[in-house]
């Protein structure tokens, strides 16, 4: 066993507790087979149906940016549907401690696991599957491996990539489910405008906070922030990400020049900008904003299926200040890796709308799947589950896709983990089981004659 930050051995006990225990009943799929690609940092399960039928041929590749997916939720409800599925971890750290992801990491590291699945004799077709950050890393992923290194060295990326992404094995269809508007636009609105100072964290600006009073700000109820400070707020986080970049680009020119604190790379810290979900602001804490779609799409119901505008049913959240938090709220990474990984460009038109994001250069990035669907040609479903305000990407990205063969629908309170959100609903069993609602529509979209069987 090869150890990395202690991942792998705990991910792989983890596992082997799903292979004692968690299919002991005889009517339940049986224990995932572990392979751990030692020499990568690649490990995962296999998980295999019960019964017997074409499906089986289909394998889901499952994974993260940087949790841990071993046991994701897709692991065990697409082999009760008939579909072998891969649920895997990369080597990026699984604790939340550090941000040590690395965009040209993630993309090797998926490799890993498409190599070996194309080699298995009884697999016939192999879909990606992305969930939340895990859809940004995914999107590029097939992107790249579609259309080779000019997919991300083109001038208009602030990192281009190298011939490392060179002879990325693609997949035969990619499904987004609840997808975030990539890792770095993630961290882009998890900056607070409030702080100033980027060595210290204890100073803000109070005009600029979504946390005061006086700005619209309802603690544990919805916030109601008023036109003057959307306005404030929108224009310090583009000023402050935009100083951001400037100090990055700097001391990336002065590491090339043999200047920089070392020589390959250098810390760099950064206030408030961890891209978790409990940083995400202002649309957050204001659910007036992020709100619904523009267009009617197909809304899964526990009773059935309606198309229509679809409104979010999130309640409000994110009440808690991390700004001044280095262990919560701080994104800790490098140089190169914040420009490679988590760094966007946007403009002074940034604007949080009703039902959309405008202003955010998606091409600027290796990790906005904005950009990555619009080189992307195998069948893409992308889902959104309403009980979270991730859910609307699922429109802007079947919008923007390219494919022949595209589907998109949304599952009503279900919450951004896929589970039944219960504080959404206005009754208990409102929405019903929204896993077996999600999952359902995926297996049909799967098994649809002509499409990968």
């Amino acid at each position: 066993m090869v150890f990395y930050n202690g991942v792998a051995l705990a991910a792989l006990s983890s596992l082997g507790a799903l292979a004692r225990s968690a299919y002991a009943s005889s009517n339940e799929q049986p224990s995932p087979v572990l392979k751990d690609f030692s020499e990568t940092g690649v490990l995962g399960g296999l998980y295999r149906p019960n019964a017997t039928s074409a499906r089986e041929r289909i394998a889901v590749y499952v994974m993260h940016a940087e949790q841990d997916y071993t046991s994701f939720v897709a692991c065990t409800e697409l082999p009760k549907r008939g579909f072998t599925t891969f649920c895997g971890n990369n080597e990026a750290s699984k604790y939340g401690y550090m941000s040590d992801l690395s965009f040209e990491d993630m993309m090797t590291e998926i490799n890993t696991g498409m190599v070996w699945l194309r080699n298995q004799t009884d697999i016939d077709k192999i879909v990606i599957l992305g969930h939340s950050g895990g859809g940004a890393m995914m999107a590029a992923y097939q992107n790249i491996a579609e259309n080779g290194v000019s997919a991300c060295n083109g001038a208009e990326k602030l990192y281009p990539c190298t011939d490392a992404m060179a002879d990325l094995k693609p997949a035969d269809g990619l499904m987004l489910l609840d997808a975030n508007y990539g890792l770095s636009t993630m961290a882009f609105l998890s900056l607070n405008p409030a702080i100033e100072d980027e060595t210290n964290a204890a100073i803000l600006n109070q005009s600029l906070s979504v946390y005061n009073p006086a700005n619209g700000f309802n603690n544990n109820t919805r916030s109601n922030y008023t036109a003057q400070f959307k306005q404030r707020f929108q224009q310090g986080v583009v000023a402050r990400n935009n100083r951001i970049l400037q100090y990055a680009q700097s001391r990336l020119a002065a590491l090339e020049a043999g200047e920089g604190m070392f020589g390959d790379d250098e810390p760099f810290t950064i206030p408030a900008s961890l891209y978790v979900g409990f940083n995400n602001l202002f649309f957050s804490q204001d659910t007036r904003y992020l709100h619904h779609t523009t267009h009617a799409w197909p809304l899964l119901r526990k009773n059935g299926t309606t198309t229509q505008i679809v409104p979010s049913v999130r309640a409000p959240g994110n009440f808690k200040d991390y700004s001044n938090n280095w262990q919560s709220g701080a994104l800790k990474t490098t140089v190169r890796r914040f420009l490679s990984t988590f760094a966007i460009r946007v403009s002074d038109k940034f604007n949080i709308g009703v039902d959309n994001l405008d202003g955010i250069d998606y091409a600027s990035s290796q990790t906005a799947p904005h950009a990555s669907v619009r080189g992307i040609h195998v069948p893409l479903l992308t889902m959104g589950m309403t009980g979270h305000y991730e859910y609307l990407n699922a429109e802007k990205l079947h919008l923007n896709a390219v494919s022949n063969d595209t589907a998109i629908a949304f599952v009503e309170g279900a919450q951004h983990t896929i589970n039944t959100c219960t504080e959404c609903e206005s009754y208990p069993g409102e929405f019903g089981n929204t896993v077996v609602t999600c999952f359902d529509y995926v297996a049909d979209w799967l098994a649809k004659p002509g499409r990968f069987l």
